[in-house]
């Protein structure tokens, strides 16, 4: 019964003191309870869930849907190979403390495994239901045995030509040893005799996927019509193997674990250090089989003993195509009316209206906030960096990268050394799958004479920073960006992210601190605005906490608003805990990993936990506090994780201005209003789908798109009328002189 019910089942005639007086006292909660924090695994995987659900959500565009289901399996393949392997690992070592929910690695991994066994389920279920859905947009995917003769034909000219001279087989027999099997690579397994012979031989084929050699999906014809690359080598194993009679074929694939942890302290040279971890990390052990269903289990047995692997825990039958995440292929046809309405990122209001140099726009206006991909990421922070590098007045750029896609931010910094100005690059070489690009990355800056270096020792540099020093007039300035994303131009399209280009003076001092810090030794004990991971970050998150709880304990109107991608730290959520208990309301708007549980009984009853699923992946963090009416807010690149707090360096600057914080505030009361793309938490971790009353009704991300369209449309029909104004304040002076 809801407190509508409730209040409702009272008569009139009820003594409400006699009510309260029976009520049972407030529950009391051990906040080291397990049962408190939900666990990191089951609640990633239940985000992946919720994607998975907008694939089988027929108000979602059927391309888009082909494209969210790709991204699920695309995901649960790093799931495997960084999840799955580090449990592996922890367990192999001999772990068996439990984490805070409660749970041993051991448990973790098992439980981990039944939501992995009924999401492969579920990835099958909806695949076959989009195939028919294609089918009927003339899009199909079948196999060549459905093929007329001609079209067969055709292919198989095309395989002789074109993937035939890539295909190495690789005997399996006393003289030829199992062979090495590549990470997440499609394998064939192929079983044949002689003619006429009684013995069975074995052969490994592996699928030559690749951007240069040969797509997974094979177009027929011309039209939108494809098979397989596997299905094509399959019909024409004859080739392969001339004069021998094809027994069995049966397709499968294996997932090595990422996690290789250098020993940093021990080395020498980072570079050198990493390019061998991903070295090792090729010959990585297996921990996912995945076969098609159906396999003989005689060579399914043979494959995890050779592999090394558990058969009852770590083979995977799949049902349907395996590596459903190269169905990115499918969902990138060019046939609008299947996708989202197409989305171009606009210019900031203040920048797309105004051609000066970037850093009179900034001097003048003072902080803007960039709000990517709804406003353009490369007419805001790449024209920053592009002016920077070309502008006589700039004498220094430092910068931090991460992840990038080189393209113009690697051009402006190259062409600013060419330009005589100091660079110097942060380039976090332990980036999680883009080490070799940053390797890559890190060399060709050298190479060009920028000074380049790695990070601390025993952290990853995670923050998003840009530091740009210029001579104004007789002074020296410090500009900067502080962002939430990447420098990164294609994620900058399709993840939602915060920049600020400002050149307040104090955060330029901080600026300069943490830049020397990085290149340098000993960090400053505090800073003037800014929190900084590992230091001052975590500290000062859980200060403002315990401050918002005093003040509502005072006064009443306590409220925390906390944006992320994912609430792991047990101490954030300790804390937060003790601020609902007070009675603080809290709003959080996570993404994917949440501990903390709302609608506790006397303990979270003023808490609320929402999930955004859209066609952009939400990745900006915002922190909120009321702190008594002097409103503070924050954005920057972490998340309330232990790994980002304590052994990263991140940064989370205030946001001052009012005009900023009215953004901010329009941004989370947007997110928190959806009806369309958000989901509730319950109290048992679960989530419930917001259904809307209206069918035409907006997600979030649309409702922003909206927003930055409306708010560029206005700065220019304000630029218009004001140069209006002046031209007819002109003309009617030079009247007034001539009269």
């Amino acid at each position: 019964m809801n407190d509508i019910d409730q209040s409702a089942a009272l008569d009139e005639d009820t003594d409400i003191t006699a009510v309260v007086a029976e009520a049972p006292p407030p529950e009391t909660h051990d906040l080291d309870d397990p049962e408190l924090y939900l666990n990191r695994e089951l609640t990633w995987l239940a985000f992946n869930r919720r994607v998975l659900h907008e694939a089988d959500d027929p108000r979602t565009p059927l391309l888009e849907r082909v494209k969210f289901l790709a991204i699920v399996n695309n995901n649960l393949d790093e799931f495997f190979m960084k999840r799955v392997g580090g449990l592996k690992q922890q367990i192999a070592a001999g772990v068996h403390t439990p984490s805070v929910d409660g749970r041993t690695p051991l448990q973790q991994l098992a439980e981990s495994r039944a939501v992995l066994a009924e999401m492969q389920a579920e990835q099958g279920r909806i695949y076959q239901a989009l195939k028919a859905e294609l089918e009927r947009h003339d899009i199909r995917l079948v196999t060549i045995d459905a093929l007329p003769q001609d079209a067969r034909e055709r292919l198989r000219e095309q395989f002789r030509t074109d993937i035939f001279p890539m295909i190495t087989p690789l005997a399996m027999d006393p003289a030829h040893p199992f062979p090495f099997i590549s990470n997440l690579a499609l394998n064939l397994l192929v079983t044949l005799r002689y003619p006429g012979g009684g013995e069975s031989y074995m052969a490994r084929v592996k699928v030559p996927i690749s951007k240069d050699i040969s797509k997974r999906l094979i177009q027929v014809d011309g039209v939108n019509t494809f098979v397989t690359l596997e299905d094509l080598i399959v019909n024409n194993l004859d080739m392969l193997f001339p004069g021998m009679e094809i027994e069995t074929c049966e397709l499968f694939r294996v997932t090595r674990n990422a996690i290789v942890e250098p020993d940093e302290e021990a080395a020498n040279d980072l570079l050198e250090l990493i390019e061998t971890e991903l070295r090792e990390r090729h010959f990585a052990p297996i921990v996912r089989l995945e076969v098609q269903a159906g396999m003989d289990p005689v060579h399914r047995g043979m494959l995890a003993a050779e592999l090394g692997l558990n058969e009852e825990e770590d083979v995977y039958e799949v049902r349907g195509m395996m590596a459903k995440r190269d169905l990115f292929e499918l969902a990138g046809l060019d046939i609008p009316e299947l996708h989202d309405k197409p989305h171009r990122p606009g210019d900031h209001p203040l920048l797309g209206n105004d051609r000066r140099n970037i850093f009179h726009i900034i001097r003048e206006y003072g902080p803007l906030l960039l709000q990517h991909p709804y406003e353009s990421f490369s007419t805001t922070v790449e024209r920053f960096l592009a002016t920077a590098a070309k502008d006589p007045k700039v004498l220094a750029i430092k910068m931090t990268l991460y992840r990038t896609s080189g393209g113009a931010v690697l051009d402006s910094l190259i062409t600013a050394a060419q330009n005589g100005k100091q660079v110097a690059v942060l380039v976090e070489l332990k980036a999680r799958f883009d080490e070799a690009a940053n390797i890559g990355w890190a060399r060709r800056l050298e190479a060009e004479g920028i000074h380049v270096t790695y990070g601390v020792m025993g952290l990853k540099t995670h923050s998003k920073l840009i530091f740009v020093v210029r001579r104004d007039y007789s002074q020296l300035r410090r500009y900067y960006h502080i962002g939430t994303g990447n420098y990164h131009g294609g994620t900058a399209k399709l993840y939602t992210d915060l920049g600020m280009l400002g050149c307040d003076e104090e955060f330029g001092a901080d600026l300069t601190e943490l830049f020397n810090y990085l290149t340098g030794y000993s960090p400053p004990p505090s800073y003037r605005k800014i929190l900084a991971a590992p230091y001052t970050l975590k500290r000062g998150i859980l200060g403002k906490i315990e401050r918002e709880i005093s003040i509502h304990e005072e006064q009443g109107g306590g409220h925390i608003q906390m944006k992320m991608n994912a609430l792991e730290d047990a101490d954030i959520v300790r804390a937060l805990y003790k601020a609902t208990r007070a009675g603080v309301k809290l709003d959080l708007i996570v993404r994917d990993t949440c501990r903390f549980r709302p609608g506790i009984p006397g303990l979270s009853d003023s808490a609320r936990v929402i999930s955004i699923v859209g066609r952009f992946l939400e990745h900006a963090r915002i922190l909120y506090f009321r702190n008594g009416g002097d409103e503070e807010y924050y954005i920057g690149s972490a998340d309330m994780m232990r790994r980002n707090l304590e052994s990263r360096v991140e940064v989370h600057a205030p946001v001052e201005s009012p005009e900023l914080r009215q953004e901010l505030r329009l941004i989370l009361d947007v997110q928190l209003a959806d009806q369309r793309t958000a989901w509730d938490m319950q109290a048992d971790g679960t989530y419930i789908q917001r259904i809307p009353d209206d069918d035409k009704a907006k997600g979030a991300q649309e409702t922003l798109i909206g927003v930055a369209e409306k708010r560029l449309s206005a700065a220019a029909k304000h630029k218009e009328k004001t140069l209006r104004s002046r031209l007819l304040s002109h003309f009617e002076h030079r009247l007034a002189e001539k009269g």
